[in-house]
């Protein structure tokens, strides 16, 4: 008995597609661009002399590049997703990169295993492809955790802002400077803006519709429902803190009931993938049988519709709105 390493090596290169993506990434913008920096991008921005409309424009063009390229159809898959994750890569940049990374995995591919040059292309596309993808899905439910998370703390700090005496535009301003991002930077480009003359319940809706985020929506329409009709805006912003945590801690118990139902979905879809890796581990010659029976790629492309429709129904049965 042999023991086959090319599922290992495919799972090697596209790792090294992801390591790749990432460490490009960060070399282009620097690290004030990763979520995990102490500073927002945007004072760091300023801090390196950068003026104050530039670095404004140079943000506002990035947060909404990825909405207009939305028309493409190759795109419109990643625009949302890439949109939420505010990458500051351009929609072309990133097909760019899909290229280079679909090249690096064909360069190794064709070094590591002995496929044949159709397998290793149409492999080495899909881990180009696959690999923006996956890299963006996770920054961008990364960011969106985080600003769920951020937000009730930041409206808590303008409701102490407007109770000691500042505008609405200066407890903005206190939020991006005092927070850490994603919150910052945007709230950050918010007060840019209204210094600039914007409208702030105008500014606070774009960005809520931009990111797709009910939170934010309920922030501007309060600001915008008191700017027209007034009221005490201190009040209405501790209140709406207190059922936004509310509806996070209602949403983090409804992730942990029904987490088992979710690991079930991606075990009984994964299960089948990692049973066919570990029959050619063992004995690479298990199938060679059967392959040239005319029902057997048929039959492969059924199973995978099944678990990929297995996928799409345990994800809806266990994604209750909060």
């Amino acid at each position: 008995m042999t023991l086959s390493i090319e599922p290992i090596i495919y799972g090697l290169i596209f790792f090294g597609v992801l390591v790749l993506v990432e460490g490009i990434y960060l070399t282009v913008f620097g690290k004030s661009i990763s979520l995990n920096s102490r500073v927002n991008r945007r004072l760091d921005m300023l801090e390196k002399g950068g003026r104050r409309e530039e670095v404004m424009e140079k943000l506002r063009k990035e947060m909404e590049q990825h909405l207009r390229s939305r028309r493409f159809p190759l795109y419109s898959i990643l625009a949302s997703k890439a949109q939420k994750a505010a990458i500051a890569f351009s929609p072309r940049q990133l097909m760019m990169l899909m290229a280079l990374l679909a090249f690096v995995a064909f360069i190794g591919l064709s070094i590591g295993t002995a496929t044949t040059l159709p397998v290793r292309i149409a492999v080495a596309i899909a881990m180009g492809i696959g690999g923006i993808f996956m890299w963006i899905s996770s920054k961008a439910k990364k960011r969106m955790g985080l600003m769920e998370e951020q937000l009730p703390d930041a409206i808590e700090l303008m409701v102490r802002s407007l109770k000691v005496g500042h505008p609405f535009s200066s407890a903005v301003s206190i939020v991006a400077k005092e927070m850490s991002d994603p919150l910052a930077t945007e709230f950050g480009v918010i007060a840019d803006e209204a210094a600039y003359g914007r409208d702030m319940g105008e500014a606070l809706k774009d960005l809520a519709e931009r990111l797709d985020m009910q939170d934010l929506r309920f922030l501007a329409v309060a600001v915008t429902i008191q700017q027209q009709s007034g009221g005490n805006l201190a009040e209405i912003l501790d209140g709406l803190a207190k059922v936004i945590r509310a509806r996070f801690r209602l949403f983090r118990r409804v992730k942990a009931i029904t987490a088992e139902a979710q690991w079930s979905g991606k075990f009984l879809s994964g299960f089948p993938l990692l049973a066919l890796v570990g029959i050619q581990l063992l004995d690479p010659n298990y199938y060679d049988k059967v392959m040239d029976h005319p029902f057997f790629i048929p039959a492969c492309l059924v199973v995978g519709a099944f678990l990929v429709v297995n996928l799409i129904v345990m994800r809806a049965l266990v994604n209750i709105k909060v």
